[in-house]
């Protein structure tokens, strides 16, 4: 893939302020046909630098995210209008983000050592954590309307009751690297711990138990979906799945070094995922998997990845500062997609997977032109992972 000219911007600076003001911006898009895997993409044209990182459907029809890179918490309607509020806390990198059972936003703030709450009026609260520097990463909500959430910090697994009781429960394998974390149909709640290579369960009774995957698997997301659990696992090139009992089917991407990152099951009743260097991926409940490309992927990075109201799937791009959409289902699309993207590419589901050890993500490689991660931000998403991958 060719290089772009692009210019280097400035680390975005320290937000100070509490919620307040909004600022609105509009995405212009170019026709194209509306097509299954047709991309639009929305500038964040509200604040530089931003990384936005997470993305959930709100109750109130919008699309919201994380801008961890300038400590804000993003809107974006279907018809492709930003907004975003500031987190009180500066230099907090709110990371992940879902959506409550009281209709809230809840997220993470890994530098803050907090919980944050936001309503889709834009009003922010913030709950410290009880333990020191446990850098809280990802997070789910759960049937008893409980937050539960992964310390990577402390190698804990944290729990919000309603009530605002804070539980931590230790994870068995020391520096486990607890990511991502997803609510069970069957009322357990199922995480991945990217250093160990593994899935974690635990249950209400805080009991925990792990399920070991290929050494270099790294996995990253998670999310409920047809008869199991489904995660990715960038080290292995592949996504999986996990039943109740443990049994674990892996399914390599068609693309070498693709990436897999944010994942999440789609209105089709496929599982849909972001691809670090290649795009959007879909793998169907029976293992076949069509990956569609976003333009210049590994410039933007594809991040994260939610089913909006609107019935397709939206994403981030950590380093192209926007969000994109991909039509889930063919027919009209709400806003006309900026050029054509091409069909996908089908390949059939195996339950072997890759060794992986090749290349590296592009979110964790040294970039030769566009922004950078700050150090900061990079240590914390890439330690262990890249390197690891070559060694």
């Amino acid at each position: 893939m060719p290089d772009r000219p692009r210019s280097r911007r400035r680390t975005p600076r320290l937000i100070t302020a509490f919620v307040s003001g909004l600022i609105g911006a509009t995405a212009v898009a170019a026709p194209a046909r509306a097509g299954t895997g047709d991309v639009t993409e929305y500038p964040i044209t509200t604040t530089a630098d931003s990384f936005p990182a997470a993305i959930t459907a709100g109750a109130d029809g919008a699309l919201w995210f994380t801008e961890s890179g300038a400590s804000r918490i993003g809107r974006i309607t279907t018809g492709g209008t930003v907004t975003d509020y500031a987190v009180p806390t500066p230099d907090s990198f709110p990371f992940d983000i879902t959506r409550g059972r009281d209709g809230a936003l809840w997220f993470t703030e890994i530098f803050g050592n907090k919980i944050g709450r936001i309503t889709t009026k834009g009003q922010v609260t913030e709950f410290p954590l009880p333990t020191a520097n446990s850098a809280p990463t990802g997070i789910t909500s759960a049937p008893d309307g409980a937050v539960w959430f992964t310390e990577s910090g402390t190698n804990r697994i944290g729990r919000r009751a309603p009530d605002g009781t804070v539980t931590e429960y230790p994870i068995p394998t020391p520096d486990s690297d607890p990511y991502r974390i997803a609510a069970g149909p069957d009322g357990t709640v199922w995480f991945t711990e990217t250093i160990s290579g593994r899935i974690g369960r635990v249950d209400r009774a805080g009991r925990v138990t792990e399920f070991p995957l290929g050494d270099y698997d790294f996995p990253f997301d998670i999310t409920a979906g047809p008869g199991a659990m489904w995660f990715t696992a960038p080290g292995a090139d592949a996504v999986g799945r996990i039943d109740h009992a443990g049994h674990i089917t892996k399914f390599p991407l068609p693309s070498a070094d693709a990436g897999p990152d944010g994942i999440t099951q789609g209105p089709d009743g496929n599982l849909w995922f972001a691809e670090q260097s290649s795009g959007v991926g879909r793998v169907t409940p029976d293992g076949r998997i069509t990956e569609f490309p976003v333009p210049d992927a590994v410039d933007k990075v594809p991040f994260q990845i939610a089913a909006g109201p609107d019935r397709h799937l939206w994403f981030t791009e950590l380093l192209g500062n926007a969000v994109g959409r991909v039509q889930a289902l063919p027919g009209r699309a709400t806003k006309p997609a900026p050029g054509h993207t091409a069909p996908g590419h089908t390949a059939p589901g195996t339950a072997t997977g890759r060794d992986g050890r090749t290349g590296a993500l592009p979110l964790c490689t040294p970039r030769a032109h566009g922004p950078e991660l700050p150090d900061r931000l990079r240590t914390l998403l890439c330690r262990g992972r890249a390197a690891a991958r070559t060694s």
